[in-house]
Order: structure tokens, then C-alpha cells, then sequence
């Protein structure tokens, strides 16, 4: 039980760390990036890309030694859902980080470097959009949880 009970908090609080860096990229992207806004993005991206896999780990750690069990889990279709958004999230991010560290190069070699609007707009879209499908993955986490799924 008290397994069951430090899994899950650590797997709650790495989603929370997810969601609340999501959200520092996505202020930081609408503002004007400067060198130091630049920067302070490129260090969300980075504690972004390991809270995603601290809650990947944390969520397989679960579905193997938490309290329910695999077979819980892998018969009911929502953590088929909530895995394949989380990949979706994954392969959509991998452009705005390439992105980032451009950016980060650009104004490392020269600090009066600015962003082009359009590409900043276009991940400001980009990562406006994993935050939406983000937030869809506690609906299935819900009803996964409660057995609805099975």
C-alpha cells in the first residue's frame, strides 16, 4: 500500500511540474523573447522534456507495482487513449524544442538576435496545442481509475 501511495504521488506531481512548465513556455512565447526570454524558454523546454518522462516512468512504475496491477489497467481501453495522447503530445513537441535550441544557438552567437515573429507564432500555436491535449489525458485518467473503461 505505502508503494502504491509513493508512486502515485510521484506521478501526480511530475504531471503537475508538466502542466506547470507547459504553461511557463506558452507565457513566455506570447511575451517579447529576448536573450533572457529566450534562455528562460529554452530551461522550461528542458524541465518540461523531464517531467514528461518522470510521469511516463512514474505511470509504468504504477501499472507495474501499484496496488491494482497490470491486469487492471491493460484491460480497460482509456490507457490506451491516455498513452497514445501522451505520444501524440511527444512527437508534436519534438518541433518547438528544435526550435528552442535554434534560438538559443542564434542568441548565444549573437545577443541582439531576435526571434522571427512568424515562427514564433507558430510555436506559440504548436505548444497551445499540446496543452490542449494535455488536459484531455485526466478525462481518461478518471474513468480508467474508476474501472468505467473495461
Amino acid at each position: 500500500m505505502w508503494l502504491d501511495a509513493f508512486l502515485a504521488y510521484l506521478h501526480f506531481v511530475s504531471i503537475f511540474v508538466l502542466f506547470g512548465y507547459l504553461i511557463v513556455e506558452m507565457v513566455t512565447i506570447k511575451g517579447e523573447l529576448d536573450a533572457a526570454g529566450i534562455r528562460r524558454l529554452a530551461r522550461a523546454d528542458i524541465i518540461y522534456f523531464g517531467a514528461a518522462i518522470a510521469a511516463f516512468v512514474t505511470g509504468l512504475l504504477r501499472l507495474f507495482y501499484g496496488a491494482r496491477g497490470s491486469g487492471f489497467y491493460l484491460t480497460s481501453w482509456p490507457i490506451y487513449v491516455k498513452v497514445a495522447i501522451f505520444l501524440v503530445i511527444g512527437l508534436i513537441s519534438v518541433m518547438p524544442t528544435l526550435t528552442i535550441l535554434r534560438w538559443r544557438r542564434a542568441v548565444d552567437q549573437d545577443a541582439a538576435w531576435k526571434v522571427p515573429a512568424q515562427e514564433q507564432r507558430k510555436v506559440r500555436r504548436i505548444v497551445m496545442a499540446e496543452l490542449h491535449l494535455a488536459a484531455l489525458v485526466p478525462i481518461f485518467a478518471v474513468i480508467m481509475s474508476r474501472g468505467l473503461g473495461r
